[in-house]
Formats: structure tokens, C-alpha cells, sequence
């Protein structure tokens, strides 16, 4: 019986995983990474919605903040009237792993005056 192959193939498969292993698992971590990233941009833009709302309702400044920080604690968030218009703003920057860093914007506005 004549075997496939020579005795110099033997091994290669395990030599082409151990080689390709890793970038299969780094492309892992960044689609999981950026997964991660479009989760908390739609968190934040519910959370600043909200903030919103509460504002053009009259709630305080305080407690449209704290609905943000609720989502993400170091968000840096701002408010501003645009005519009939209560607008807030947030924004946080996110890591994936230790090198990449992602800055998140989210704004929205809601009608003022709305007791």
C-alpha cells in the first residue's frame, strides 16, 4: 500500500493552526470589541433621550445627569436650548483591549416646556 504524502508533510497541520490561531482570535476580540461599542452608542443615545425629555419637562439639570451616568458613568454631558428646543448632549470614549480607543457621541433633542 502506498501512503500520501511524505514523512516531511508530517506536522504541517498543526504548524498552519499554531500560525493561523491568532489572528483568528484577534478578529474575534475586535468583532466582540465592536459589538460591544454599538451596544453602548445605542445605550447612550436612549440615555440622552431621556435626559431630554426630562428637561423639556422642567425636571433639574441633576437628574437628566444622573440618567446618563446611569449608561455610562464617565459620559461628559451638556445641555442647551434651541429655541422650543431642549437639546443634551453626551460623550464617552470606550476602550477595546488596551490599544483602541473609540469616542461615542450621542445628542438629542426634545420640546421644551412640556409640564
Amino acid at each position: 500500500m502506498r501512503r500520501c504524502g511524505t514523512d516531511l508533510e508530517q506536522g504541517s497541520v498543526a504548524a498552519e493552526l499554531a500560525l493561523a490561531l491568532p489572528a483568528v482570535v484577534l478578529t474575534l476580540l475586535l468583532g466582540v470589541g465592536a459589538l460591544s461599542a454599538a451596544a453602548q452608542q445605542v445605550t447612550l443615545q436612549d440615555a440622552t433621550a431621556d435626559a431630554a425629555r426630562l428637561l423639556g419637562r422642567g425636571e433639574s439639570v441633576a437628574a437628566a445627569n444622573a440618567v446618563v451616568a446611569a449608561s455610562a458613568s464617565n459620559a461628559r454631558v451638556s445641555h442647551e436650548l434651541r429655541g422650543d428646543l431642549t437639546c443634551v448632549s453626551a460623550h464617552v470614549e470606550i476602550s477595546v483591549g488596551r490599544i483602541i480607543s473609540i469616542p461615542l457621541t450621542a445628542s438629542s433633542c426634545a420640546l421644551s416646556g412640556g409640564r
